[in-house]
């Protein structure tokens, strides 16, 4: 896949008319972020880490490459491995953007499924 088809932006930053498809990938709705002002087109719940790995990984972030490792594994599984074919199949045909909530956008759960799809 051309990475040029996947990025990936904060849910919270305004949308614009070049992310193409906006693909939530967070397993929790961003907090005080209503529908209508989210602009999101799909919600994949499923690709996003378990909530065990998540809580994880938010408790201790200097874990980082503990945590790409697990989530590698865990898209490996269902239902993160259906989810992650069905994100490959939306960036083939078009632009798709990654959308997070998380605060830093260096090490974030957005970040490590674009690099391990992009891998």
């Amino acid at each position: 896949m051309s990475a040029s088809r996947l990025h990936i932006k904060r849910v919270y930053d305004p949308p614009s008319a070049g992310d193409g498809l906006r693909v939530l990938v967070d397993r929790l709705w961003p907090r005080g972020l209503s529908k209508e002002k989210a602009h999101i087109d799909l919600w994949l719940r499923d690709i996003s880490p378990t909530d065990p790995l998540r809580k994880e990984f938010h408790a201790q972030p200097e874990k980082w490459e503990h945590f790409v490792a697990a989530y590698r594994a865990e898209l490996k599984k269902e239902p993160a491995k259906s989810a992650a074919a069905e994100l490959l199949a939306q960036a083939a045909k078009r632009k798709v953007t990654l959308l997070f909530a998380a605060h830093d956008e260096e090490h974030n759960n957005a970040v490590a499924l674009r690099d391990l799809l992009n891998a």
